[in-house]
């Protein structure tokens, strides 16, 4: 069976930057399963794996641009020190990321760049943002979605949710 749109995928995959790191990876023991096609994944990376099938491998190399963006200087933002007032100390340190919410109380992770008295700049560019994504990924399983997957957007099971 080929990978096409809300079909079940099950694939390992080792993610590294231009110079070899690795930033994400997902074993044969612990995979990774998705929805094909419904925005699980990066648009790219689907694209890629269109029309694959079980025993296949690859390695796309997605450009910053198709991958999480481009570093945008208006997502470095100083707020007011004030705001924090609450966090645990532990939390307030250089380099941490904290769960933040947008004007829109929506979701939004920030890197600590910089603590001062009056003010804290955060980074809210993804942490892949303006990096070269090389995958190497090997496809363990296609099937058809079941309706209860496709109803709930995401696939159960091993390498899935599981509720």
């Amino acid at each position: 069976m080929k990978i096409t749109e809300k079909k079940a995928v099950t694939i390992s995959y080792t993610l590294k930057n231009e110079g070899g790191q690795i930033l994400d990876q997902a074993t044969t023991e612990r995979p990774l399963a998705y929805l094909h096609g419904v925005g699980m994944m990066l648009p790219a990376f689907e694209t890629a794996l269109e029309g694959m099938t079980v025993g296949d491998m690859i390695k796309p190399v997605l450009s910053a641009a198709d991958g999480y963006g481009l570093r945008e200087e208006e997502a470095i933002v100083p707020l007011p020190a004030n705001i924090f007032a609450e966090a645990p100390a532990e939390q307030m340190v250089v380099g941490n990321t904290l769960h933040m919410q947008d004007q829109d109380g929506n979701p939004i992770p920030g890197t600590i760049l910089s603590i001062g008295e009056e003010e804290v700049v955060m980074d809210f560019n993804h942490p892949l943002a303006g990096v070269d994504l090389h995958f190497e990924v090997m496809v363990l399983d296609v099937r058809n979605a079941t309706e209860e997957e496709l109803a709930h957007g995401h696939i159960h099971g091993p390498g899935g949710h599981n509720h």
